[in-house]
Order: C-alpha cells, then sequence, then structure tokens
C-alpha cells in the first residue's frame, strides 16, 4: 500500500485539537481445528499452577499441581525462542518512541504560559476545560514512562500473569484450509438445538412437527456507517429480537459501527440485551468522544486507566516495530465512551477479549458474531521494470497492471478465530497479536506469548473509514462541491488522475503482526508476494470494499439460507452495496446468489449488470477485484441521477427504479451452472411466497435500508445532520428518533420476512421429505433385487 506520511505524531492532545475545532512449526494442520492447544489442549504447568482448558466455555481452567513444565513444540524450521532472542536488543524500540513522544507533547501543552496572558485573555481564547490539560498530561506521561510502581510497569507484569491471561502459556498455531475451524462447526450443532425451537416458536409450528434439517440457516448483517449504523442496528436488533427472528439467527456480522454494536452485545454490559444497550448509549456517547476532560479523566483514573491502556501497552512493549497511531488513538478513544459503563468504577476486564465471547456461545444459545476488516492490496512495486526502478517514473502501461491487481483482502474476526478467506489460512481468537514464523507463534523473552490483543485496538482498526483512499474522500465531498464556481473543471482534472487517487491512502491504517510469514509454500498462489515481506498486516474498515459484510456469509461451509441486511450506509443508493457482490459471487463461482439485486438503476440496469458481469470473469482473485472495482465506478456513474428518476416507477421489464422498507431477492441454484449470462433476479413481490418455494431457488436475501419514513417525524438519513457518519455525539433525543426509524421501518417489513423465512423452510422441508421418499424407493429396488417378489 501506499499512504500519504505526516511526519508529525498524533497523540490524544491532536485528536482533543480536532474537537475543540469541529466540535461536532511447530506443525501445521490442514483439518479443520484452528489449534490443538485450544480447545482440547494438554495442560500447560509452569510456576506451579496447572491450566487446562475446558470445552464448554472456552475458558482456561486451573488446578495447583507442581510438575516441571510442560509446552507442545514440535518440529520447526526456526527456534521460537532464537526468533525471540534475536529481538531482546530492541524489543523496547516501539514503547521508547512512543514515550518520547508522549514527552514531546507534554512539554508543548506545559509550556504555554497561561498565566502570563492573564484570566481575561486566557478565558477568552482557551475553554475551562483547556487549562487543566497539563496535569493531565503531565500524569498520565508519568503513569507511562515504565518505571518501577507506574501504571505500564504494572500492565507489563499482569501481562506475564498466568492466572490474568492464562492464553500466554500455549504456543498458537496457523491452521490452512479453506473448512470451518473444529470449534465454529461444533457451534453450529448447538445453535441448531436453540434455532429449531425458536424457528417452532416464530412461524407457530409445534417443535415436534420440525425436523431440525429442515430449518433454515439464518445470517443478520449489520453495515458501516459510525455510531449511525450502531444505534440504528441496535433498534433492528431490538425489534428481530421482539419478533422472535432474532433467537433463528445463527450468525450476526458487521462492518464499522455494526461491529462496535456486536462487541457490546456480547459483553456484560449489554448482556445480550438491545434494550441494555440502547440505555448504555444514552449515558455515553452524548459526549464526544475526543472531549479532552472526559477521556484524559479515564485514561488516568483507576480502575478505567488500567482497562482501556493494557492492551496497548502490551503492543508496543512486546513488538519493536509497533506502531501507536490515528487509529489506536481512535480505537483508545471509542473505548472510553463505549466499553466503560455508566458507573466507570464497575468495568469488567472479561469484555476486551473477542476469545472471551465463547462464553456466550458454549451452549449455543446466541448468534456467532463475525467481525470484518480489509487488507488493500497495491502491487505497484512488483510490476515496475528495471529501466523504471532506475528512472524512478511508472509508465501508464506498469499502472494499469497494477491496477488491475489490486484488491482487498477480506479478514474476519470471531469469537474462534481469525481468518482470511484468500489466504486460506486463519489462527485462534486468542493467539492475535502474537509475531509468527513459519506457523507457529513465537514467545517473549519470558518465553511466554503475548496477551491477545483488546478490543479497543480492534475497535479502531473495524471502524477506521478515515483510512480510506483519497479517491474514496472525494466521492464522499463530491457532491457538497457542485454547486461551487468552476467545480467542473476541477471535477474533470480529479477524474483523470481518479486511478492515483485509488491507490493512495492519506491516513495510515493500523497494524497486526503477520501471520502467514514462512508460508510461501503452504498457501494459494494467488496469495501475493508482498504478504510474505511485511512483517504486519495493514488491516482497516471493511467498508472502503463493501459496506455491507456480505462475502463472510457467502462462504459456502457456512451455508446461508436467509441473508438479512440491515443497511444504515449514508450512500445506499449510489453505492448499491448488494450489487456489489454479484461480481464476487461470479468469480467464486458461489451458487445462489440473486444476481442485480439491491438498487436498480433507471434506463441503465440492463446494461450495467451485463457490464459488471463481463468484468467479473476473470482468472485470479486480483484480476477479478481490479475489475468489480470498475464495474463499481460503472454504477456509481449511473447513480448520479436526480430525485425525478429515482421516484417509484414500475417499468415494462417488472423492475422498480427504487426500493422500500423491505426487499426480497431470491438466487437459483442453476445461474452458475448455464454457459450463457442469467437474467438479473427480480424482487419478489410481497404476495408472491410462492417463488421462495422453487427447488431451485438458492440464496435469499432480505433487505432493510435506513430509509425515512413519514410516521417518524424528525429523522431523515439524506438530511438530519446528526445522521452524518463523522458525527460523533448523539443525545438521547437523537438516540430516541434513529431507534423510533429503525423499528418502524422493521415492523412495515415484519409480516413479509416471516412470510419469507416460513417460505424457505418448506422448501427444505418439501426437499428433506422428496429425497427421503426418493431413498425409500431405492431401498425398495435393492431389496426386490436382492429377494425377489415373494408375491409372484
Amino acid at each position: 500500500m501506499r499512504y500519504v506520511r505526516n511526519p508529525t505524531f498524533l497523540l490524544p492532545l491532536g485528536l482533543s485539537l480536532i474537537y475543540t475545532t469541529h466540535r461536532t512449526k511447530p506443525l501445521l494442520l490442514n483439518d479443520s481445528r484452528s489449534d490443538t492447544p485450544w480447545p482440547k489442549a494438554k495442560a500447560i504447568i509452569t510456576d506451579g499452577r496447572t491450566h487446562d482448558v475446558n470445552d464448554e466455555t472456552g475458558r482456561f481452567a486451573q488446578s495447583g499441581l507442581n510438575i516441571a513444565a510442560v509446552s507442545d513444540t514440535s518440529v520447526t524450521d526456526s527456534k521460537p525462542e532464537d526468533l525471540a532472542a534475536s529481538a531482546e536488543d530492541d524489543v523496547s524500540a516501539a514503547w521508547n518512541s512512543f514515550s518520547s513522544k508522549l514527552a514531546v507533547a507534554s512539554s508543548a501543552i506545559t509550556s504555554i504560559p497561561l498565566s502570563a496572558l492573564g484570566d481575561k485573555i486566557t478565558n477568552h481564547i482557551m475553554p475551562a476545560w483547556a487549562r487543566v490539560l497539563p496535569g493531565q498530561i503531565a500524569k498520565l506521561q508519568l503513569e507511562m514512562n515504565m518505571s518501577a510502581g507506574s501504571l505500564a510497569d504494572e500492565i507489563w507484569e499482569e501481562a506475564q500473569d498466568l492466572d490474568i491471561h492464562p492464553e500466554i502459556a500455549v504456543s498458537a498455531r496457523v491452521r490452512i484450509g479453506k473448512d470451518l475451524c473444529i470449534e465454529e462447526k461444533e457451534f453450529k450443532q448447538r445453535r441448531k438445538r436453540h434455532t429449531t425451537r425458536a424457528l417452532a416458536k416464530y412461524l407457530d409450528i409445534p417443535e415436534s412437527e420440525i425436523d431440525p434439517e429442515d430449518v433454515p440457516t439464518i445470517a443478520i448483517c449489520g453495515s458501516g456507517g459510525g455510531l449511525r449504523a450502531m444505534v440504528a442496528g441496535c433498534g433492528s436488533y431490538l425489534s428481530a429480537q421482539e419478533a422472535g427472528l432474532f433467537d433463528c439467527v445463527t450468525y450476526t456480522a458487521g462492518v464499522s459501527g455494526s461491529c462496535w454494536l456486536q462487541a457490546l452485545y456480547y459483553s456484560t454490559i449489554g448482556e445480550q440485551k438491545p434494550q441494555k444497550i440502547v440505555d448504555h448509549l444514552k449515558h455515553r456517547i452524548g459526549t464526544h468522544i475526543a472531549f479532552p476532560p472526559d477521556a484524559l479523566q479515564l485514561l488516568t483514573t483507576a480502575p478505567t486507566n488500567k482497562f482501556l491502556l493494557s492492551g496497548f501497552v502490551e503492543k508496543l512493549k512486546d513488538d519493536p516495530r509497533a506502531e501507536f497511531g490515528l487509529v489506536d488513538i481512535y480505537g483508545l478513544l471509542l473505548a472510553t465512551r463505549l466499553m466503560v459503563p455508566r458507573g466507570e468504577l464497575e468495568v469488567d476486564a472479561r469484555n476486551l477479549k473477542i476469545s472471551n465471547q465463547r462464553a456466550y456461545l458454549a451452549n449455543g444459545e446466541h448468534p456467532l458474531p463475525v467481525y470484518t476488516a480489509v487488507r488493500h492490496e497495491i502491487p505497484i512495486e512488483g510490476k515496475t521494470s528495471e529501466d523504471e526502478r532506475v528512472r524512478g517514473t511508472v509508465s501508464d502501461a506498469t499502472k494499469e497492471r497494477a491496477k488491475q491487481e489490486a484488491w482487498f483482502q477480506w479478514f474476519e474476526f470471531t469469537p474462534y478465530e481469525l481468518f482470511c478467506e484468500e489466504l486460506e489460512a486463519g489462527i485462534p481468537s486468542w493467539g492475535v497479536g502474537r509475531r509468527y514464523e513459519n506457523g507457529c507463534s513465537i514467545p517473549g523473552i519470558a518465553g511466554l506469548h503475548l496477551p491477545e490483543y483488546r478490543i479497543p485496538i480492534m475497535m479502531g482498526i473495524w471502524g477506521s473509514a478515515f483510512c480510506a483512499t483519497l479517491a474514496h474522500y472525494y466521492k464522499e465531498i463530491r457532491p457538497i462541491l457542485k454547486g461551487i464556481t468552476g467545480f467542473a473543471g476541477v471535477d474533470d482534472l480529479i477524474e483523470e488522475r481518479n486511478d492515483d487517487l485509488k491507490k493512495l491512502h492519506p491516513i495510515e491504517p493500523a497494524s497486526i503482526p503477520n501471520y502467514v510469514l514462512g508460508l510461501r509454500e503452504r498457501l494459494p498462489r494467488t496469495c501475493p508476494e508482498s504478504i510474505f515481506k511485511s512483517e504486519h498486516l495493514q488491516l482497516a474498515d471493511a467498508g472502503m470494499s463493501n459496506n455491507l459484510p456480505l462475502y463472510p456469509l457467502l462462504r459456502d461451509e457456512r451455508g446461508v439460507d436467509i441473508l438479512i441486511a440491515f443497511d444504515s450506509s449514508a450512500d445506499i443508493k449510489t453505492e448499491n452495496w448488494l450489487s456489489v457482490a454479484d461480481g464476487y459471487a461470479k468469480q467464486r463461482g458461489i451458487k445462489g446468489w440473486p444476481i442485480g439485486a439491491g438498487w436498480p438503476k433507471e434506463g441503465a440496469l440492463k446494461d450495467d449488470l451485463a457490464k459488471e458481469l463481463d468484468l467479473a470473469k476473470a482468472q485470479t482473485p486480483q484480476e477479478a477485484a481490479g475489475k468489480i472495482a470498475d464495474a463499481r465506478e460503472i454504477q456509481r456513474t449511473a447513480a448520479n441521477t436526480t430525485e425525478e428518476t429515482l421516484k417509484k416507477t414500475e417499468h415494462e421489464d417488472g423492475y422498480e427504479a427504487d426500493l422500500g422498507y423491505c426487499n426480497v431477492w431470491v438466487g437459483t441454484i442453476l445461474e452458475r451452472t448455464s454457459e450463457s449470462e442469467p437474467p438479473p433476479s427480480k424482487r419478489v413481490n410481497p404476495d408472491a411466497d410462492w417463488e421462495l418455494l422453487s427447488p431451485d431457488a438458492g440464496l435469499t436475501v432480505v433487505y432493510f435500508p435506513l430509509l425515512p419514513n413519514a410516521k417518524v417525524e424528525g429523522v431523515d438519513p439524506n438530511t438530519s445532520d446528526f445522521l452524518s457518519t463523522w458525527n460523533f455525539i448523539y443525545s438521547r433525543k437523537d438516540i430516541d428518533r434513529v431507534i423510533n426509524l429503525a423499528r418502524t421501518n422493521f415492523e412495515e417489513g415484519k409480516e413479509q420476512t416471516r412470510r419469507t423465512v416460513r417460505a424457505v423452510y418448506e422448501r427444505k422441508r418439501t426437499k428433506r421429505l422428496l429425497q427421503e421418499e426418493q431413498e425409500s424407493i431405492q431401498r425398495w429396488k435393492r431389496h426386490l433385487w436382492d429377494h425377489g417378489d415373494s408375491f409372484r
């Protein structure tokens, strides 16, 4: 990736200023287990205590045994201890860099001669809260200097405590393969028992009449969109739960703000009750995340200081090349607002690790959450010729080759595993943040591993939309600039350079240690060479690729039958996120995706669709991703129409130019077997559920866009300023209005959704009964063949 590097280091002070001006090996496994030591591990014995793993809850159990230390560290090409020792000299490099920059920031603030200015002048140019900044920054600096007894020293000591972080004694290994990890397979079996009972209640069918095989696998996905997506998604969760639908769901997935919602749902704050989350947000997001007094108070006062800073201290102390950048600051500030309960003294460290969410899944009572991020691969360096490298220039032909091979790799985080479908490799969730070599995590100097990366770090990554490319930024502000004199000429100039802008990130994404180092020969040949050369993987908001987390839910191994999308995107119509998946499904050979789902475009739907499908024909994921990006540009161009063009009209070909509150499409499993391109999938008429009963029906998509509703006054996603993705202050009234809008919109499609689920259930039931009948006939024929007809 190419980034515009800023020579200054942004610290919390930087965001405070933004607030004041902005206000508002050992052994690689090729089976489906994510790691042998978890959950069926050997006991790890050290310091006189044995740490076993409990299969049901996903937690380490402890018992006192005085046995020598044991560690399962089979054969490997490079000894982890040697690799760890080689880094001993510079292990504190990242921490020292952070400390020195914090000291510079503190010195800059404390050097301001406020007293010399006089009270009147000081009051005029600086708010009262700003005067306490020097003392708070100095206190933070004192606690973060690693001297004996400091907060940072205490955090680092606890990072090596097995009672607090029992996972540090277990070696994590890379799992290679396309299949789901065994833990997820076992979860699906447990969840099926719950969804069977829930479906019986939801459809008002006696449970005794339902065969678990007929129960559809339902997934709910929430879009990106910052606090807007989180608050609206909370309303959708609440309505789905009250309707009985949420209990029928096997998976939830999120992008950006919807990831934050999932993190709250699977915590002691949300208690798996959406109404609890609503109450929590009303107490916590009425203040800007970067408001200095509140943020610094939590960062310098026990117990919240340790709760919030522990993951970052561990990251900088363990990894000599780790960075503490804007995304980390952003995640830290998000956590001060979202992960700290109202009382502030009742913080619970269990909420900080994704792997701890296994406890909520142990008996299958709740859906499996999927969090998402992307890595942007732009391999321009590998495409330049020797002559170009000597001259320092890049030809248009080289740029075009690089453009076609630029794409986003999706990474999914679950309580069980971090996995990348394109790499076909993953690691256990409790092993995220460690350094890896040849498929095995590298222990630290003391022989122990780094504790799992905390959720504040991950929240920054999941929601780092500001790490988008310059091309993305321009599309965000383009509608605002249209009225400016001379806009057309500037617009044409920028569009000419659009290919270059798509490769520039003004803000560098955060990173995690690269877990596939040394695995070039084990992974698919389509993996980019660059991924085997970088010590870190730079990950960012998945909304840069698709603002709906569709791709993880389209994995064939998950077997999703019904995908319910709650879309709170700011650019629902112009980006058309559902249709973006058309090319992905085509390239991946996914059967059953409803081609053409999404917002139809007046007069250009068939031509655009044909172009997109043609562009999606590719030999590699890289080439396909680049071409699909081109198709998205075609769609955006076609989407720039007037409101009159987008008004709801029925066309002769059966399409509508606009969508309603609840929209249903169904694919067909025959679409991918035809030599010719399949026709676009038509939206299912609310009264035509029979279309869902076809034996050739594929994936069913139920789409709830966040649209304005005449029944809810005072809130319009298109015009309400407080619904901007970049707004970080929601009053209680704002929250109530957004929640009410999401719930009212769900109510509009509640019964259609129920009928849709019923139809898919009936289709699966009919298919099973037909298959059983055919098998019975075959058994009878074999019986006659073996024993003859006794009636002759």
